[in-house]
């Protein structure tokens, strides 16, 4: 069998590996949040307590509000955040291995086509939770960023999954280390923000497992506004990539409308935030309709639509 073909059954065995330590992950991480310690909401309602009989009008006993009682978590609850964690890693890793033994089996840079390109989303996404949490503890994203990465995975192997190959001739091009970098390191960094805005929603105000509203907010905020001009080079670094390649720097194909649509959903939330002054539920509504532009944008437009783009492996 030639190294070629070994390496990218490497790859594919890397993938697998991925996707089952993100499941391992995950299953830490949901343990950690359903046994931690609850954490109140912004308008938690407190408890009340019988308090001094003969107090009220009717001579009965009158409720009054009473301290929260703190309940101890488990001591095996911290462990399993840790371990989750170390998996956490461990399935970067293998998926950091499965985009390099690809790219070593093509001889090309590994995101030529749709599977390669979400193996590597999967793999930002995954890269923007850790390295989150290097800088503040975002532990309690861990469930949902590792089990949309095993599913993102999943995705692309059993629908996307095209074998290692050459790609026409307009991808070999360095453009794709500019362009296609540059779009993948914005999108993991939208999954991130995507993940805390639907975690937002679904958050009541009183006590919670989850976070805060008001953390879910300040990660997703703070992912956009690293993103956004990641995602601005991006579509500047595909407009000159396409006069190089086509003659033109715009022709509104449908990759590069809704790359467009995209931007402007995004700068329009980041734009009410500054000017507006939104926040809370509205402004996570708007982050939510651009990250569903940006998912179209990623998936969709290649599945349902012909175009320029759709020599992407579909």
């Amino acid at each position: 069998m030639p190294a070629e073909q070994q390496l990218a059954g490497v790859s594919d065995l890397f993938i697998v590996a991925a996707v089952l330590l993100y499941l391992a992950a995950m299953i830490g991480f949901a343990l950690e949040l359903a046994f931690g310690r609850s954490q109140a909401g912004s308008a938690a309602v407190p408890a009340r307590q019988p308090v001094g009989a003969g107090v009220g009008s009717s001579g009965g006993p009158v409720d009054a509000p009473a301290a929260p009682v703190a309940v101890e978590p488990p001591n095996w609850v911290p462990r399993a955040g840790w371990l989750a964690m170390a998996l956490g890693w461990l399935g970067w890793a293998a998926n950091l291995g499965a985009i390099v033994t690809r790219g070593l089996a093509v001889d090309r840079w590994p995101w030529g086509n749709m599977y390669e390109f979400v193996v590597a989303i999967c793999f930002a996404a995954v890269t923007a939770f850790l390295g989150t949490q290097l800088r503040q503890n975002v532990r309690f994203l861990g469930a949902f960023v590792m089990v949309t990465a095993a599913l993102g995975l999943g995705f692309a192997v059993k629908v996307l999954y095209t074998a290692a190959g050459p790609v026409v001739p307009a991808l070999n091009s360095y453009w794709v280390a500019i362009h296609v970098t540059a779009a993948i390191l914005a999108s993991g960094l939208f999954v991130l923000a995507g993940v805390s805005g639907i975690l937002y929603l679904i958050r009541g105000d009183g006590v919670s497992r989850l976070p805060s509203r008001a953390d879910l907010e300040r990660v997703a905020h703070r992912a956009i506004v690293f993103a956004f001009p990641v995602w601005t080079f991006a579509v500047i670094a595909g407009a000159l990539w396409a006069d190089k390649a086509w003659g033109r720097y715009w022709g509104w194909d449908p990759k590069e409308v809704w790359a467009f649509i995209t931007w402007v959903a995004y700068a329009a939330y980041l734009h009410a935030r500054v000017t507006a002054g939104w926040r809370g539920r509205a402004a996570t509504i708007v982050q939510l309709v651009a990250f569903g532009c940006l998912l179209f944008n990623l998936v969709g437009v290649n599945m349902f639509i012909s175009g320029l783009h759709s020599y992407s492996g579909l």
